[in-house]
């Protein structure tokens, strides 16, 4: 076994962890920790020792993972976005029997898509990447779609 073969054997887990746990995405983890022994096995010569090769590994890792991010900045996880607050709670309105009612006829009037991703993300519980891969859209649409029919209901409920 060559000493590359060695160092990777001995630190892939350690390094697919530290990424996946940075990244919080197994596919995301998968990919940058082979990224990252490419890396090192490309530059392995400029490897000074100075440090512990983990540590080196660590930091192209963390390095690819800060390329990846700039990258694709514009995918990032709609579900790690917190929605904002305001004073009319459609969810906790649904509590209410003469509330839920009436979300519940607007919500049947509503056009679709937005009828059916509200429905899928409030009733369904599903995650916007859900609903997205539902539609055949990205998570972006997923997430405005369903902010959109948030509002359209938030409208009429004032008309209430």
């Amino acid at each position: 076994m060559t000493e590359l073969e060695e160092i990777y054997n001995s630190y892939f887990k350690d390094v697919y962890y530290f990424i996946y746990s940075i990244s919080k995405d197994r596919h995301i983890a998968e990919d940058l920790t082979s990224e990252t022994f490419v890396k090192a096995m490309k530059s392995i010569e400029s490897f000074k020792g100075n440090c512990d090769i983990k540590v080196w590994l660590f930091q192209i890792a963390k390095n690819s993972y800060y390329s990846y991010i700039r990258k694709h900045k514009k995918l990032v996880g709609l579900d790690s976005v917190p929605e904002r607050k305001d004073d009319f709670d459609i969810e906790k309105s649904l509590l209410s029997s003469e509330e839920s009612m009436k979300i519940h006829e607007i919500i049947h009037n509503l056009s679709e898509p937005y009828k059916e991703v509200f429905s899928l993300r409030v009733f369904g519980e599903l995650s916007f990447r859900q609903i997205a891969s539902l539609f055949d859209k990205t998570d972006n649409w997923a997430c405005v779609t369903f902010h959109r029919a948030r509002n359209k209901i938030k409208e009429e409920m004032r008309d209430y």
